[in-house]
């Protein structure tokens, strides 16, 4: 789930609502990246409806600005330790190229990035990210892992200019130019 379904309108917003209740209803996992567009709305409208929105999902995957904006820290373990007091079985924090931070109720941990000769293009890394992580808990990984795996992919997507138009003619994205 995305934070800039509900900045769209009031409709939108309770679209989402219906959308966790009826995810919840059938015991689905609920994953949120605030995915803050502060073109849409106010920092402090952005900052209520999606902690709200946070307070009721299962994993929430914010980047360090969007972590700052609604926690007021700047500090990844204190960033998740809000989303997980908040009933977030998972939080992961976005570190950019620097990786990431995670934390359950019970484990956390950074996990290192990848670095890369050159940034292209930053556009789309975060949702990238987003993919890879996904995929890894779809595949039955651990959360290292799969946060591991979302920084390879979110990295690679640095790699390349203008990602969307790659992907929408056909484009393969690779795993490859990446330094250990």
């Amino acid at each position: 789930m995305s934070g800039i379904t509900p900045a769209l309108s009031e409709s939108c917003k309770e679209t989402v609502d219906e959308a966790i209740k009826l995810a919840k209803k059938h015991k689905k996992t609920i994953i949120f990246d605030p995915n803050i567009r502060l073109k849409l709305w106010s920092e402090e409208k952005a900052r209520q409806v999606l902690m709200e929105i946070a307070g009721q999902v299962d994993i929430v995957l914010p980047g360090i600005e969007e972590g700052k904006l609604l926690t007021g820290s700047s500090d990844p373990k204190e960033i998740a330790e809000v989303f997980i007091n908040q009933g977030a079985k998972v939080a992961v924090v976005k570190l950019g190229s620097e990786g990431a931070y995670f934390a359950t109720e019970s484990e956390n941990a950074y996990v290192s990035g990848y670095q890369v000769d050159e940034v292209v293009d930053t556009a789309g890394a975060g949702d990238g990210f987003a993919a890879g992580f996904i995929s890894g808990l779809l595949r039955g990984w651990d959360y290292e892992k799969a946060v591991k795996f979302g920084n390879r992919i979110g990295v690679t997507l640095y790699l390349w200019k203008e990602i969307w138009k790659a992907i929408l003619s056909g484009g393969k994205l690779t795993l490859t130019n990446l330094s250990k």
